[in-house]
């Protein structure tokens, strides 16, 4: 069984893209296509994990219950998608994360970093979900880019801790999940979703998932909610790389996700977690 992080976020929390848009232009619209996503995932008998910026929550609560009622799950992507590696940013993520519960009751036990920043300038974060009863991360991802990775990093599910990221650490209670990863051209790249999903041929992608599920690995797969929905995001003049990743190819994320749906099956962190003996 593969896992599917869906992070929810809405057009303007991207970091290439948040810098250029001004408070009074940054209007939510990810909440019309909800409905959207959720049909996908129901049509192909899908279940996935909602990593939600609190933010979105906060002003819209009712969609917590819309998407726990189809049996899918909620995660934390922090309140306002803040890199976790920002200056200062521990003392506010601290109350993020009691705001947070607040808002879910206490439902979350998962959480993905934005932008994958959970790196040596931010293992604090480890002790802080840890000591807020959270159960597993998914922030790592064993490979290089130029925003994020960590290429030493396990390719399974292992114990982290904020004094071993990468390798397992049988003291630590925390579980990561690390996103999948394949080679190209005899390097190591991302096979996760996003932006490869979207610019990989789909056979690399599926061979990816193939060979983890051969090694009997969890193929963990992430995804923004408005590459899914490219319908609702408006399109905000870019610099060309910026403009590049955030765009290229977007209008073809959801029949790749469809594709992927018919020939695998995901689940959500938590399912795949209660089922992990002494975890």
């Amino acid at each position: 069984m593969n896992l599917l992080g869906i992070d929810f976020e809405d057009w303007y929390h991207p970091q290439l893209v948040e810098p250029f848009v001004s408070k009074e232009k940054k209007i939510p619209t990810m909440f019309k296509g909800l409905d959207k996503i959720l049909d996908l995932l129901r049509k192909n008998d899908s279940k996935a994990t909602f990593f939600v910026v609190g933010e979105l929550l906060e002003s819209n609560p009712e969609i917590m219950d819309k998407i726990m009622s189809e049996g899918h799950e909620i995660g934390f992507h922090t309140m306002k998608h803040t890199r976790l590696d920002s200056p200062n940013f521990r003392p506010e993520f601290k109350e993020e994360l009691k705001k947070f519960k607040k808002i879910t009751s206490g439902k979350s036990i998962g959480f993905r970093a934005p932008t994958f920043s959970l790196n040596e300038k931010s293992s604090w974060v480890i002790d802080e979900l840890v000591s807020n009863g959270y159960k597993y991360d998914s922030s790592i991802m064993p490979a290089k880019t130029n925003m994020y990775g960590m290429p030493s990093a396990e390719r399974f599910p292992y114990r982290i801790t904020n004094s071993s990221l990468s390798k397992n650490d049988p003291n630590g209670t925390l579980i990561e999940f690390p996103l999948i990863v394949t080679k190209f051209l005899g390097k190591t790249i991302p096979a996760a979703g996003g932006f490869y999903l979207r610019v990989l041929p789909l056979k690399i992608i599926k061979n990816a998932i193939k060979s983890y599920e051969q090694k009997e690995i969890p193929a963990s797969l992430y995804i923004h909610s408005w590459e899914l929905t490219p319908e609702y995001i408006p399109r905000i003049k870019l610099p060309i790389k910026n403009h590049f990743i955030t765009y290229h190819k977007i209008g073809k994320t959801f029949s790749k996700m469809n594709e992927l749906f018919k020939e695998f099956e995901f689940t959500t962190f938590e399912s795949y977690l209660s089922k992990i003996p002494n975890k």
